[in-house]
């Protein structure tokens, strides 16, 4: 598939999922009364974000650009889809703040500058294109001296899985080692209708952040698992296979044949 096709049809669905679906929930009044909180319930930011420059990177849709303004950073969100966008220069309107938004791709950041962001934030994303270690490449350009990435992804063995069988097992059906587009399959619990999404193994989600640039500070799993959700709900899958991944990571300083600009960023 070319690179023009992947990102049509991932447009086209994203444009879609604007429209009313539950990635498409903008920031409530009570949300921003307190957005930090709202947005890290790990204890990964910073105690305040005011002056710093944020990109909310994949993230359209008017929740986290909404509340990093709140929080009185400076926020650039890029996003493959418009309508995503629509929402967050809406929403931005609003509430009268300012939020910058780019319509572009999360691996072609070349509209950015380098060394320009104390922190990006990226939500589930990055299963949407071909080659993370260019998303990675671009992220550690962008990104200043002890910048912080905070991320997430969807788990390799996810998606693995194809289907169910007779006694209610979860079946991979995928190899590891599957190469291009994911095919389509019988379980779609955490696959978005009409995306083309690709299977990351751990040695690229984790492999290459740190051969970029970043060193990992924290890793967690997000508990997706419902004991008394019925077998058909996506509760029930998450009892036997992790959705997902989050990470905290941290941007090395430069070496000397790169270019280096002092980070505003607060440091533990």
């Amino acid at each position: 598939m070319l690179r023009d096709e992947y990102r049509q049809q991932n447009r086209t669905a994203w444009d879609r999922l604007a429209d009313g679906s539950q990635f498409a929930k903008l920031a409530t009044d009570q949300e921003c009364l307190e957005p930090l909180k709202t947005l890290d319930g790990r204890g990964w930011l910073p105690a305040s974000v005011a002056g710093l420059d944020v990109l909310c990177l994949a993230s359209g849709g008017g929740w986290q650009s909404i509340l990093y303004a709140s929080a009185g950073a400076r926020v650039t969100v890029v996003d493959l889809s418009q309508g995503m966008l629509e929402l967050d220069d809406r929403e931005a309107a609003r509430r009268k703040l300012s939020v910058r938004t780019i319509n572009a791709s999360m691996d072609d950041l070349s509209m950015l500058m380098d060394e320009s962001f104390d922190i990006v934030h990226q939500p589930v994303s990055t299963c949407y294109v071909p080659d993370i270690s260019r998303v990675y490449s671009e992220i550690a350009r962008v990104t200043r001296d002890q910048g912080l990435y905070i991320c997430q992804h969807k788990q390799p063995t996810s998606a693995q899985i194809t289907h169910r069988d007779e006694r209610d097992h979860f079946v991979v059906g995928i190899e590891y080692y599957h190469t291009g587009p994911l095919p389509r399959t019988e379980d779609t619990s955490y696959r978005e209708r009409g995306a083309v999404e690709y299977l990351h193994r751990w040695d690229e989600l984790v492999g290459s952040l740190c051969r970029s640039g970043f060193v990992i500070e924290d890793l967690r799993e997000p508990r997706r698992a419902d004991r008394k959700a019925p077998v058909e709900h996506f509760g029930y899958r998450g009892r036997f296979i992790p959705p997902y991944v989050r990470m905290k990571a941290r941007r090395l300083p430069r070496t000397r044949s790169e270019s280096a600009a002092p980070s505003k960023l607060w440091l533990p």
